[in-house]
C-alpha cells in the first residue's frame, strides 16, 4: 500500500472513530439525562417526542450531521481508491477535512457557539468541494 493510500485511509478511519465517539457521547447523554428526569424509554420513541422531552439535543444533531456531508468524504475515498487515483493532495486534503470536522464535533457536543460551528463546517464543506472539484479535473486530465 503507498503512502497516499496509506493517509487517506488511515483518515477515513478518523472520521469513522470520529463518529463512533459521537455515538458513545449521545448514548451517554441521553441514558443520564433519561435517567436524571425519570423518562421511560418509550416516552422519547420518536424524535419529535424526544425533542419536547430532552433538552441536551446538540450530540444528536451533531451525529446526525456525521451522516451528511461526510457521505460524500466516504465517497470520494472509495472512488479515488476504486479508479486508483490518489494523489497526495487528496491524502492531506482528506485530513483537512477531518481536522474541520473534529472541530465541528468538539464545538458541537460542547460549549456549541454557533458561529464557531459555523466556521468549523464551512472549512469542511469548502475542503471537500475543493477536493472533487481537484479529483474531477485530474481525472480528466488522466485520461486526456
Amino acid at each position: 500500500m503507498t503512502n497516499n493510500i496509506t493517509l487517506l485511509v488511515a483518515a477515513t478511519l478518523a472520521m469513522v472513530l470520529l463518529t463512533f465517539l459521537v455515538g458513545a457521547r449521545l448514548l451517554y447523554t441521553r441514558v443520564t439525562e433519561m435517567r436524571l428526569k425519570r423518562i421511560h424509554p418509550q416516552a422519547v420513541a420518536t424524535s419529535s417526542k424526544m425533542a419536547a422531552k430532552l433538552e441536551n439535543v446538540q450530540t444528536a444533531d451533531n451525529f446526525r450531521n456525521l451522516f451528511e456531508v461526510p457521505v460524500l468524504f466516504y465517497t470520494l475515498v472509495a472512488v479515488s481508491l476504486a479508479v486508483q487515483h490518489t494523489p497526495v493532495w487528496l491524502a492531506y486534503g482528506a485530513w483537512l477535512f477531518v481536522v474541520f470536522r473534529v472541530a465541528h464535533s468538539i464545538i458541537h457536543c460542547g460549549y456549541n457557539r454557533v458561529m464557531h460551528r459555523l466556521v468549523a463546517f464551512l472549512g469542511s464543506f469548502f475542503v471537500l468541494v475543493c477536493l472533487w472539484l481537484a479529483f474531477f479535473l485530474s481525472l480528466l486530465g488522466r485520461t486526456a
